[in-house]
């Protein structure tokens, strides 16, 4: 492979040039209008503006890319996350160009995108799901008695859902009737798609996801868990690896749970599977996202490998480099998501960076696609960067941590960083003792 084009934008554009100029590939940058003074787009060898900044004028234009990608001549399209990255026919059309799309096939990716056929797929290869519907309901009625079958509160989810859009928690048949039609017309407009399937709704529960990875060859191996459960909005905020929470005993048996999934499906490149974990440490099937994680840095820093260079090695149908037996995890890893955003409402505001400036250092890495005096727009997720800390052991990460928000500068626009401060300091985390409502749960004791 020579030369690859990446499909996406800001700090994961970024990053997986990084591996592309290690590697010896030249990379292919696209962007969009909005984004032509950011700072990899200006340091690009090669760079083309594909369109206005709107995603479907753009960063979803797969016809322009794809036209870019002929022209350009590259081997291969590396489609980071979101965007296009689970997208099947994008797939298709890449590998009917005669290109290698770096992830898994077409049909995986189809089959994995669908909810309620993913549930399917688990329960057939005796990977626990979630309780809750055997596949779409049909209308809110089957909703309602599907409800009082299996106790409130329950979730409704949209078949062709991600990123928490079109998923809704009830606590009673009045609330379901409404949250009902109103996620069926979110689903619709978002995904084209107003499928919607229901699930037990998991109180106290752990968001905790295992990093796979298989070859063409029939490997699939694991490289452990990372723990999601710090979100707002049903977004991550806050991830690490290892989990606190998980005894070793269901660590083995949740990533061992993941490999079987995988080998299931004949799954090829990178994945994650995603489970809840209630109190007793019972674990359930969410989904399985069929690409590279945002969050992958925290196992790229516990196992000291780069999964993008893995990636680019597996979608030339070479063996996976590493067996189950080989892998190996070492200290403790945070990854901290630093969006443009209220640090307490939570809502995006986008604006003009005027400092940007950290400290670095050992154990300290910081992923981003921007820098002083660029612009956060409107028009895409308002993520900044992500902040990702290690140390030799989970105490060690804390404080470094602590050290970084007390020495780095942000400003001339609001974010989230002084929640972090907050969180790092507040005695729940610091034991590990959180769940999937700790962010909710902390600002109402903050406000009080």
């Amino acid at each position: 492979m020579k030369k690859l084009l990446i499909a996406n934008r800001g700090e994961i554009a970024a990053r997986i040039v990084r591996t592309c100029e290690k590697l010896g590939i030249e990379p292919v940058i696209v962007y969009s209008q909005a984004d032509k003074d950011l700072p990899y787009v200006k340091n690009a060898k090669i760079a083309h503006e594909i369109g206005e900044p709107p995603v479907a004028k753009s960063y979803l234009n797969s016809d322009k890319i794809l036209e870019v990608a002929r022209t350009e001549q590259v081997d291969a399209i590396h489609p980071g996350y979101g965007f296009l990255s689970e997208n099947a026919d994008f797939v298709r059309n890449v590998e009917n160009a005669n290109m290698i799309f770096i992830g898994p096939t077409a049909n995986v990716v189809e089959a994995m995108g669908d909810k309620v056929k993913a549930r399917k797929t688990m329960q057939e290869a005796n990977v626990p799901v979630v309780p809750g519907s055997d596949g779409a309901l049909k209308d809110v009625e089957e909703a309602v008695q599907l409800a009082g079958e299996i106790g409130y509160p329950v979730m409704i989810k949209a078949s062709a859902g991600g990123g928490g859009i079109g998923m809704q928690k009830c606590e009673d048949e009045k609330t379901l009737r409404t949250a009902f039609v109103s996620s069926q017309n979110r689903a619709k407009a978002y995904f084209g798609n107003d499928e919607m399937f229901m699930e037990k709704f998991i109180t106290n529960s752990r968001h905790i996801e295992v990093q796979i990875f298989g070859d063409e060859h029939g490997n699939v191996v694991h490289l452990f868990e990372r723990d999601c459960s710090i979100q707002r909005r049903h977004q991550k905020v806050i991830e690490e690896t290892p989990s606190p929470f998980l005894s070793e005993e269901v660590r083995t048996e949740i990533c061992n749970a993941a490999v079987q999934a995988g080998k299931h499906v004949k799954y090829t490149n990178a994945g994650t599977v995603e489970f809840i974990v209630d109190e007793e440490e019972n674990f359930y099937f969410l989904e399985m996202n069929t690409r590279l994680q945002v969050e992958h840095p925290v196992t790229e820093m516990v196992t000291g490998l780069d999964l993008v260079e893995w990636q680019i090695e597996i979608a030339q149908s070479k063996p996976l480099p590493k067996s189950q037996e080989e892998l190996t995890k070492k200290g403790h890893s945070f990854e901290f998501r630093i969006y443009a955003e209220d640090p307490t409402t939570f809502l995006p505001s986008p604006g003009k960076i005027d400092t940007f400036e950290y400290p670095t250092r050992e154990g300290v890495r910081v992923d981003t696609g921007f820098a002083s005096q660029t612009q956060v727009t409107p028009f895409y997720d308002p993520m900044i960067a992500k902040v990702i800390i290690y140390g030799t052991n989970r105490q060690e990460a804390i404080t470094k941590s602590i050290q970084f928000f007390d020495e780095w500068k942000l400003d001339g626009i609001k974010h989230n960083g002084p929640l972090f401060t907050t969180v790092l300091n507040e005695e729940s985390f610091q034991k590990g003792n959180y769940t999937t409502l700790y962010l909710n749960q902390l600002n109402t004791k903050v406000k009080n």
